[in-house]
């Protein structure tokens, strides 16, 4: 059986055109300090191609379909205190390509692959020195064209054939974002849990008690990493869109912001959850509440097939807009009508992000958010906010398969004309989702949104 890996070669392959070459190179170790380094995460483009999770590693592939891996060699003392290798000579039959070498090999190997090529392939603007050490590469092609070799004449960016492919995912990472979504919604319940079960037995919280039964229950279920630093935010540091969990107090009556998933074999997640600390809503959080919540059902009713990336967004921002006005936080005297508050982004205050983007194997996923192909027909206009001049362009169209965050919020902070009760409240609500053909599937409600279903949940 051809593994997807193999497939995926096959695939960016064919769209090489005649005489074309692709480089692809791994992520390279980074020192934390003095004698140790940063946990080791892949590149995600290498990895799409080949499963391999072994730093200081290159892959080349031609246009004929060949592929050529470039491996650490073993060492059997190296592997003494860093771990078993692969090896070039297990590198084909457990990954499917082609050939390998040791990386040792690759400034010598590297020119005569891209000898008589055409067109070279590599990721843009995405390692350090990458242009640098594929000049030098050319450099050694070129010096040998009086023995009848030729050089590539062009270079292209490898990322717009790979973010195209990497956007709409197939059945095994829709399984593997599944998992990795139903183990971080385990985590948000775990954490809601204990806020509530601390505060009832009168002990102290602080933000960082709630980040580690996130840590604890991504690998408690097997998941690598955490996909991105969790946000655990007390009080008014929700208002800050991307605190960081830290020792401020967890108190009763607070709410708390927690924006965190976990990464599951390269996929990650992304769920963010609003609780009140204690277990119990007071009337002002729950008003909020509530108007993100039906912003976020709103968005998630808007997603769909053959919508645009932006129809999400808009379908928010008119739920949160009249929210706005109906609790007095925007002025009907002063903003006139949800469509008046819409054209001029009065609620940019209090809501100052996008409600999507895309989700993979990053967490802010590769892809175009422009649909291809399209020409930008509509005038440009003034922005409201900036007076700069903008070209309206046509969002992507959505495509079953394709995996988006639904995250509406808003975000209060004290300011003149701003009632008093509403300060210093920060909700988010947010989770992923696939699109299909009927819609959207929701993959992270392991985790509820619904407020009495919280508050259900911190009494248990």
């Amino acid at each position: 059986m051809t593994s997807i890996y193999a497939q995926r070669r096959a695939a960016l392959a064919a769209q090489l055109g005649a005489g074309g070459v692709a480089i692809i190179p791994t992520a390279p170790e980074r020192a934390r300090n003095r004698d140790a380094d940063f946990p080791y995460r892949h590149d995600s483009y290498f990895y799409y191609l080949t499963g391999f999770t072994e730093p200081n590693a290159w892959l080349v592939i031609s246009a004929n379909g060949h592929s050529t891996l470039f491996c650490q060699p073993k060492d059997l003392e190296r592997e003494i205190w860093d771990g078993i290798r692969l090896g070039p000579a297990a590198a084909p039959a457990a990954l499917g390509v082609s050939q390998a070498h040791s990386v040792g090999e690759l400034n010598k190997e590297l020119p005569t692959l891209l000898e008589n090529q055409s067109t070279l392939w590599f990721p843009f603007a995405t390692h350090d020195n990458l242009s640098s050490q594929i000049d030098q590469w050319l450099s050694h092609v070129r010096a040998r064209v009086r023995m009848g070799v030729s050089c590539p004449s062009s270079q292209q960016d490898l990322c717009t054939l790979l973010d195209e492919m990497r956007l709409v995912k197939d059945a095994h990472e829709q399984d593997t974002m599944r998992r990795a979504a139903r183990i971080s919604a385990g985590a948000h319940v775990r954490a809601m849990q204990l806020s509530a079960r601390m505060l009832r037995q009168g002990q102290e919280v602080r933000e960082y008690h709630l980040e580690a039964e996130l840590l604890h229950e991504f690998r408690l279920h097997g998941a690598q990493f955490p996909a991105y630093t969790s946000i655990v935010a007390a009080g008014a540091n929700a208002c800050v869109l991307h605190y960081r969990a830290d020792t401020a107090p967890v108190r009763a009556g607070d709410l708390v912001l927690i924006d965190a998933g976990c990464e599951l074999d390269g996929y990650a997640s992304d769920i963010t959850r609003t609780f009140p600390a204690n277990g119990k809503f007071t009337g002002a959080q729950r008003t909020l509440y509530d108007i993100v919540l039906a912003a976020q059902y709103a968005a998630a009713d808007a997603t769909r097939v053959g919508a645009r990336f932006n129809d999400p967004h808009d379908a928010a921002l008119k739920v949160l807009s009249q929210g706005l006005l109906d609790t007095g936080l925007l002025s009907h005297d002063k903003h006139g009508s949800v469509d008046d508050v819409l054209e001029k982004k009065a609620y940019f205050p209090f809501y100052m992000h996008r409600t999507s983007h895309w989700l993979g194997m990053d967490v802010h996923d590769c892809g175009s958010y422009v649909e291809p192909g399209e020409a930008n027909t509509a005038p440009a206009k003034a922005d409201p906010l900036t007076g700069q001049m903008v070209q309206p362009r046509p969002s992507r169209v959505l495509r079953e398969g394709m995996v988006l965050t639904l995250e509406p919020g808003l975000y209060v902070r004290p300011g003149e004309g701003v009632p008093e009760a509403f300060w210093h409240i920060g909700i988010r609500i947010e989770d992923d989702a696939i699109v299909t053909a009927k819609g959207c599937e929701l993959i992270s409600r392991g985790v509820p949104v619904d407020a009495d279903e919280i508050e259900a949940l911190m009494r248990g």
